[in-house]
């Protein structure tokens, strides 16, 4: 059961300000977590899944895009981090807006670092994100867009009751679209 803080009275237009869940704190990214994020973001072990793994320089440029979908609508991705230990962040993950194939949509996404990995930390976060994000914006679907190969992705999302929508080709690879 995650415990959600938002200011009083927020809607989609609020901030979030922290999800609590049984072992992690889940809080809005800090410009003091961006070298931790863009190096987590651009590792090649944590992208051993995509086709196109990203740079340092494109995750600069991605960390831009997550702190300006704050700015403008008081949600984004998350740092993780355990609750016990809430200064070392294992990882990021949230949702955000973003277009697919020419619907509005919430993209479920995440990574960790991989010493978190094997955990269940990646469930645990993506269960209290999503129940967030049906509640506070019922009227956008949450989508998770995962690359064929990374079965551990994929396990996660159907252990949230995230089903196939379609599965399509991304940057030349296959890829399923899942949905609740």
């Amino acid at each position: 059961m995650a415990i959600i803080l938002s200011h009083p009275g927020a809607t989609v237009g609020g901030v979030l300000t922290e999800i609590k869940t049984e072992r992690l704190l889940l809080r809005r990214l800090r410009e003091a977590d961006r070298e931790n994020i863009v190096a987590l973001q651009a590792d090649p072990e944590t992208n051993k899944f995509n086709v196109v793994p990203h740079t340092v320089e494109g995750a600069r440029e991605l960390y831009d895009a997550w702190m300006k979908q704050w700015d403008e609508h008081g949600f984004g991705y998350l740092a993780v981090s355990a609750l016990d230990d809430p200064e070392v962040i294992v990882g990021f993950g949230g949702v955000r807006y973003h277009e697919w194939n020419g619907e509005r949509v919430l993209n479920l996404a995440y990574r960790f670092w991989p010493f978190a990995w094997g955990k269940g930390y990646a469930t645990e976060m993506a269960a209290a994100v999503v129940e967030w994000a049906e509640r506070e914006i019922p009227e956008v679907p949450v989508i998770a867009n995962i690359m064929v190969a990374n079965e551990p992705s994929i396990r996660v999302a159907e252990r949230l009751g995230f089903k196939i929508h379609t599965e399509e080709e991304f940057e030349g690879a296959p890829s399923l679209h899942l949905r609740r």
